[in-house]
């Protein structure tokens, strides 16, 4: 699957967190728990440096708690602070709160407020992380890429000062397999995407990896090996039904997706850990 998004405010807002880096002391990375690895953006680890970065695993309740427990770990080994949170329900604020409160900048006036710049892909939860560190709707949130366009300072009190920035990928997604991953998880927008292509391709990685996940939702027994016809299988299941009782295939692929995003298939981490540490 070969996908690219890189629209034009995206390159704005690359050039606005290069302008404005020199701002923040503390770099507060969003990845996908269900995508670590596919979820970070590369031309952010240059921008970085030498700031403090702390990384949060959003979304943790969707994805496998062994494998959150090894990123965890994985990423701790090369000195980051790392963080699974929920950012539905308010699980990890307190343990980032406590870190961000632990930080001291020193000034002549004594210690100034923490300036963390908040950064992450599109659609990985980060307004509504936002929101509940905040306590309050402080950015704008929305269960599609691409809501948050411009920059924003937020307090936090006490002593801390969020600066959000719009979600970004990259120019070039090269690999076919980070590509699914982005695709299914929902980080670039539905309608770029060919949602039956990409559901098939989800059909796939479900019946070689979790075969019993298709059993328990859908009640099918005698899982076919053909995609297609697992596909049709549960549309007429599930009643999707067009006009002479063919299945209606394009709204079945699309509740297939929105039922793997909401979690009703289970939890999945996507990526596996890097087989080489990657660097920081």
């Amino acid at each position: 699957m070969n996908i690219q998004w890189y629209p034009g405010h995206m390159k704005k807002t690359m050039d606005m967190l290069k302008a404005n880096i020199k701002l923040v002391s503390v770099v507060i990375e969003i990845l996908d728990a269900r995508i670590p690895s596919s979820s970070r953006n590369p031309e952010l680890q240059g921008l970085i440096k030498d700031k403090k970065r702390i990384i949060i695993l959003n979304k943790e309740d969707l994805a496998e708690e062994k494998s959150t427990i090894r990123w965890v770990n994985y990423f701790k080994a090369q000195g980051i602070s790392v963080v699974p949170v929920n950012s539905v329900k308010g699980q990890g604020i307190r343990r980032l709160k406590a870190i961000l409160q632990r930080i001291k900048i020193p000034s002549r006036k004594g210690n100034r407020p923490v300036r963390a710049l908040v950064v992450g892909i599109p659609n990985v939860g980060k307004s509504s992380f936002i929101n509940v560190l905040a306590g309050r709707s402080a950015a704008k949130t929305g269960g599609i890429p691409g809501i948050t366009r411009g920059k924003q300072w937020i307090k936090i009190p006490p002593g801390i000062e969020l600066l959000d920035t719009p979600g970004i990928l990259w120019p070039k997604i090269s690999s076919a397999e980070m590509g699914f991953h982005l695709a299914v998880t929902g980080a670039i927008k539905f309608e770029l995407l060919n949602s039956q292509e990409l559901s098939l391709q989800l059909l796939e990685y479900l019946y070689k990896y979790y075969t019993e996940r298709i059993t328990l939702r859908y009640g099918i027994t005698e899982i076919p090996a053909d995609m297609p016809e697992l596909m049709k299988e549960i549309g007429r299941r599930r009643g999707y039904l067009l006009s002479g009782g063919e299945i209606d295939i394009s709204r079945t692929s699309e509740n297939l997706l929105k039922e793997f995003r909401e979690g009703k298939l289970g939890r999945f981490t996507l990526d596996s850990i890097p087989s080489k540490k990657s660097n920081s």
